[in-house]
């Protein structure tokens, strides 16, 4: 069985029913019967036929755990072998000793050609972002859609327990046709979703390949007693967003941005920004604050700039007020701070 990516589990049915029609698929592939399947996972047959329809999580994870054991196919009939149950625990654990995310990732990458030869997963590294893509080498048919967005789940599932953080894509592509159960995308990846591209991939920030790897093998092996939640996101802490705000506000230079322009910029919602900003012990606010800060010590330290215009520059109506944070800030007026570093 793969693996838990979760920290919480929506109770909602989120998963679409084409995905529950792609582990029947499995079944008639194989010759087998589906029942004892969808059984455990609670799933009727009005919903597997329905082109609305959904499950839980729970329901998914059930569903897929025995379709897995029972027909011994992690691939799901996706590919032209089986990858018999235990085959992703296995790359799991050829990752997990990797000191940083990207070297798990290139490991990852590499040691799933071994398994099969129909799709390459590849890591592309950029001068400010990550892009993991596959390509494919053989038609995955009927089965395509199913087998791209689980084969990225779990990259992404497993990256992000790796280093004990959510790593928020920027963007995520697909290379066929919108689904009619497109609403389910912004849940699995991200808000920004392309259809019709090159091939499937994810990008994200790649400071999270620099992230090191905090599981042992005992947390590896606890971890593998979980089961596939392809619908969950995977963490709600990203040890990245405090950092990301900051490069955000820094790269303002004194333009004045809301809240909702920096969440934005981060691609969530304003209140999505703020909860997980609490959960890291700050505030936007806060973070305002430490980067007017920061901006203007770097202005006073080049010496060139009138203080007034510094003022401007770090987002502040007039010198006086300006003056008067920076003393709160540093002890020190901007005159004598910027006397002081000469």
């Amino acid at each position: 069985m793969p693996f838990q990516v979760a920290t919480a589990i929506p109770r909602r049915a989120v998963t679409p029913a084409a995905f529950v029609r792609g582990v029947v698929a499995a079944y008639e592939r194989y010759g087998r019967d589906p029942t004892e399947a969808l059984s455990r996972g609670q799933v009727t047959p009005d919903l597997v036929n329905s082109p609305d329809g959904r499950v839980t999580a729970g329901q998914f994870e059930a569903l897929a755990g025995h379709a897995m054991r029972e027909l011994d196919d992690e691939a799901l009939g996706w590919f032209s072998r089986r990858l018999p149950f235990g085959t992703y625990g296995m790359l799991c654990r050829a990752s997990i000793t990797a000191p940083t995310l990207e070297v798990a990732l290139k490991r990852w990458c590499r040691h799933h050609r071994l398994l099969t030869e129909d799709v390459l997963l590849d890591l592309a590294v950029g001068e400010e972002t990550a892009v993991v893509s596959i390509r494919e080498l053989a038609d995955l048919g009927p089965l395509r859609e199913f087998c791209l967005v689980t084969l990225l789940r779990y990259v992404l599932g497993f990256s992000c327990w790796a280093v004990d953080s959510q790593i928020a894509l920027r963007a995520a592509e697909f290379p066929y046709p919108e689904p009619g159960h497109v609403s389910v995308y912004p849940t699995i990846f991200c808000r920004n979703i392309r259809f019709g591209a090159d091939r499937a991939s994810i990008t994200f920030d790649r400071h999270y390949l620099s992230l090191p790897l905090t599981r042992s093998a005992a947390d590896l092996d606890n971890m593998l007693k979980g089961a596939l939640r392809l619908t969950v996101l995977p963490y709600r802490r990203d040890r990245l967003l405090v950092e990301r705000v900051r490069r955000v506000l820094r790269n303002a230079r004194g333009r004045s941005l809301g809240a909702e322009d920096v969440a934005s910029e981060l691609a969530l919602s304003t209140r999505t920004m703020h909860r997980r900003l609490r959960d890291e012990a700050t505030s936007l606010r806060d973070l305002k604050e430490e980067a007017k800060f920061e901006l203007a010590k770097q202005e006073l330290m080049r010496g060139r700039s009138p203080i007034k215009r510094i003022a401007e520059i770090a987002g502040f109506r007039n010198e006086k007020s300006f003056s008067r944070a920076f003393r709160t800030w540093a002890g020190a007026s901007p005159r004598e701070f910027r006397g002081r570093y000469r």
